[in-house]
């Protein structure tokens, strides 16, 4: 079994991966999935806040990637927050039935709400110091 700081390494690697991904997604290839998420009231057009959050994604996945230690928990904090703050996404989804990633069911759209604790305690856990 590798030891604790190389399982951290792997799993900020690996979220850091992540969001890069979803993130070009953001931009590209899954922008019209994206837009299922974004709650009515968001003030500004659901397309701009695909792309903003994109770029926003990109950026922390490779902060991740790439932060010195001194500033990984920090990092991982932030992209904390970043999950926090995109779950009421998530919740308008569920709540106003919108399908997308294959979630077209109320019971997916459901189950979907308890992977964003997943997502901030991989953030938080992937960055601790200790």
């Amino acid at each position: 079994m590798k030891d604790k700081s190389q399982m951290q390494k792997i799993a900020r690697y690996g979220l850091g991966a992540f969001l890069v991904v979803a993130g070009i997604g953001h931009l590209t290839f899954s922008r019209k999935e994206f837009r299922a998420q974004v709650p009515d009231w968001v003030p500004i057009s659901k397309d701009d806040t695909v792309v903003y959050s994109g770029y926003a994604e990109i950026a922390l996945g490779a902060a991740l990637i790439l932060a010195p230690a001194k500033q990984r928990s920090k990092v991982g904090k932030i992209a904390a927050a970043f999950f926090a703050a995109v779950f009421p996404g998530n919740i308008a989804q569920y709540t106003d039935r919108r399908d997308g990633f294959g979630l077209d069911t109320d019971g997916k759209r459901l189950a979907r709400l308890f992977f964003q604790p997943v997502l901030v305690a991989w953030a938080l856990k992937s960055t601790s110091d200790t």
